[in-house]
């Protein structure tokens, strides 16, 4: 399955505050940005089930900042796709939205932002929305994947 994460205030602390993943001395140096605990084994896990891992944020940091920022902590994703890009290929389709996945074949979206939730009723899309409380949301995510890639079979 193709899925794709939102970054700001899901996996990256923002204006929601969350427990984040240790970081070491090459984060610091490199500057790289904290990530969501439970992240990493969430990513692992994903990929160990054969499911592609995308970012797909409404911020504007490069695709190369952001591969950084994965790849110190040992994480590989599958592609990204940013405001720009989210932009460029909108232009298509005749819709006003800040994420549509069906125009990049993603199967699910996780985010935070209610907003997307309504985009999806309104597009008929699959999202996934997060509490920044939600202690367990490795096991939320989880849950609602292996739930929809039952429903593929049938």
């Amino acid at each position: 399955m193709k899925l794709s994460f939102d970054l700001d205030d899901l996996l990256i602390p923002g204006t929601k505050r969350f427990d984040v993943e240790p970081q070491g001395l090459f984060h610091r140096l490199l500057g790289t940005e904290p990530l969501r605990a439970g992240t990493v084994s969430l990513f692992r896990a994903l990929r160990s089930e054969g499911h592609q891992i995308y970012i797909y944020t409404s911020s504007f940091r490069s695709p190369a900042k952001i591969r950084l920022n994965f790849l110190m902590h040992g994480l590989r994703l599958d592609g990204i796709y940013n405001k720009p890009i989210h932009d460029q290929k909108l232009k298509n389709y005749r819709l006003s939205c800040s994420k549509y996945p069906p125009m990049f074949n993603i199967d699910l979206h996780i985010d935070d932002s209610e907003g997307v939730r309504t985009e999806a009723e309104r597009y008929h899309f699959n999202v996934l929305v997060i509490d920044e409380n939600d202690k367990d949301w490795t096991t939320t995510v989880l849950r609602n994947i292996h739930h929809l890639s039952a429903s593929f079979y049938f």
